[in-house]
């Protein structure tokens, strides 16, 4: 079986090929190192030639909602246009849990590229899983006032990302489902204790002070919105153990 995968080179797309890859199937990277440009569509039709699935984890870094609203709609939309055109079988995009109830900021962008997928002719499943571990240490990074970095209050059940590639390339090599069971987690973690253990691991030694960020997104996320339902499959690798693997 041949299986794209958009945003191949990305935190979760690279296991995603690999997971691919060690399943026996041939992927194909769609990436703009490799050729593709998923907002213009160049490369993309070449690239699809003889796929039977796509896998679509491709991002961007925005927390604005317009911008991402844009990114999705034209990047998916193209690969749903192409993905009809090859003939493709099978549409798998990776979302994010809970952003209907919280479908504000970037999470307006993830809103927007579901209902792309949904009205799409190519048989499609959707994937909703919880932040990625490697989420404390992108919020350490980003989470800043000035030369001081900040700890965001926020309740998660993140995953590990191998996991989450891991159940992509399963869900691509079976028939579409629709709407997928959510993937989180084994437990849940405050975001703020998370980003001063990743600190403290990485040998940052300055004070990290917990702050509620401003914001619709973030403020539902500290309520609980982000949290998966009872039903969901559950991961087995906690943060603390991707810390310490580190």
């Amino acid at each position: 079986m041949k299986i794209a995968i958009a945003g191949g080179t990305g935190v979760v797309g690279r296991h995603t090929v690999e997971a691919v890859r060690s399943a026996g199937h041939d992927a194909v990277v769609l990436s703009r190192s490799a050729g593709v440009d998923l907002v213009t569509g160049e490369g993309l039709a070449a690239a699809l030639a003889g796929a039977d699935v796509i896998i679509d984890t491709a991002n961007v870094a925005t927390l604005k909602a317009a911008e991402a609203i844009e990114f999705f709609t034209a990047a998916t939309g193209n690969l749903v246009a192409a993905s009809a055109d090859a003939g493709v079988e099978h549409l798998v995009l990776l979302s994010i849990v809970g952003i209907d109830r919280m479908p504000h900021d970037y999470y307006a962008g993830k809103v927007a590229q579901e209902k792309v997928v949904e009205a799409s002719p190519v048989p499609w499943t959707i994937l909703r899983a919880t932040q990625f571990h490697e989420f404390a240490a992108q919020m350490f990074d980003r989470a800043k006032i000035g030369p001081l970095h900040i700890a965001p209050r926020a309740v998660v059940q993140p995953i590990a990302a191998y996991e989450v590639g891991a159940h992509l390339a399963a869900i691509a090599a079976g028939p579409a489902r629709g709407r997928a069971r959510d993937l989180a987690g084994p437990r849940e973690e405050q975001l703020d204790t998370m980003v001063k253990q990743f600190a403290k691991a990485t040998g940052h030694g300055g004070w990290l002070p917990s702050v509620s960020l401003p914001g619709a997104q973030m403020k539902g996320m500290r309520t609980g919105l982000a949290l998966p339902g009872q039903d969901a499959e559950l991961g087995r690798q906690t943060f603390q153990d991707w810390l310490a693997a580190r």
